[in-house]
């Protein structure tokens, strides 16, 4: 019976905990980003933040209240990551990231694992760019990627997108295999978040290894989709933009011509 009270004691304490920080939130919302979010981060019927609600806090303000609660335990975490409110959810995210700076090894693996077992949670687009390079990205730097892989074969869309983006800590770190290898094997999908997430790391590739991405585009630009493509040439000039945008049609007119002859 003193056990049940206790294990009583510490749901409510997190609770309040948990309520706390929402408070704290609500000093900094911003009621004209209170109408703007919304549709910003398509809540509509249909779009993919279908149904997320939003205080009115900027990101620079969801880190500050994140900063002073980041050692709180991961029982207050997943109750914010169960929170209907967006910058809940940011600032579970934010603790996350800030603790994982000053971790040891051990509370690093322990913030990693905890992380993939919420990524349900991590349910916007900002929600993982803001949060997967750092714990995700930056654990596997001298770690099997496996999970990347596991990752992007998901049928989860923000599953995904940490595979992707969590390549960027990889990249900064002048390794390029895994953007190249999950680029290939997501070439395709339909969903303009991951062309944009993979066309961005594509071009973070290219500003550390220009030439490593002209091959990858001679390769696949043909094929790539339109907005995967605009974004990973985005920081080349103007001729070298052209050259690969009109690829495709360049393609098939020599093989029509050689097809006449």
């Amino acid at each position: 019976m003193i056990e049940i009270g206790k294990i009583k004691y510490n749901f409510y304490s997190m609770k309040s905990k948990a309520i706390e920080i929402k408070q704290e939130l609500e000093r900094y919302i911003d009621p004209v980003k209170r109408e703007f979010l919304p549709g910003f981060f398509k809540t509509g019927q249909g779009q993919y933040g279908e149904g997320d609600k939003f205080l009115g806090v900027v990101v620079p303000n969801v880190r500050l209240v994140a900063k002073r609660y980041k050692e709180e335990p991961f029982e207050v975490t997943a109750l914010l990551l169960e929170s209907e409110w967006h910058e809940c959810r940011l600032c579970a995210l934010l603790m996350m990231v800030e603790r994982f700076k000053k971790s040891d090894k051990k509370e690093r693996n322990s913030i990693y694992n905890f992380y993939l077992s919420q990524t349900l949670r991590i349910n916007n687009w900002d929600l993982v760019d803001l949060s997967a390079p750092y714990i995700v990205g930056t654990y596997l730097l001298d770690k099997s990627r496996d999970d990347l892989y596991r990752l992007a074969k998901s049928t989860l869309l923000w599953e995904q997108r940490i595979a992707i983006v969590s390549t960027a800590m990889l990249i900064r770190n002048n390794d390029f295999v895994d953007i190249i290898c999950l680029s290939e094997l997501l070439l395709h999908h339909k969903h303009d978040l991951m062309q944009k997430a993979i066309g961005w790391m594509l071009r973070e590739m290219g500003k550390k290894d220009k030439e490593l991405l002209v091959q990858f585009l001679d390769k696949h630009a043909a094929v790539m989709p339109r907005t995967m493509l605009r974004y990973s040439i985005e920081k080349m000039d103007e001729e070298e933009r052209k050259h690969y945008m009109n690829f495709k049609n360049r393609l098939i007119k020599e093989n029509l011509s050689d097809s006449n002859t």
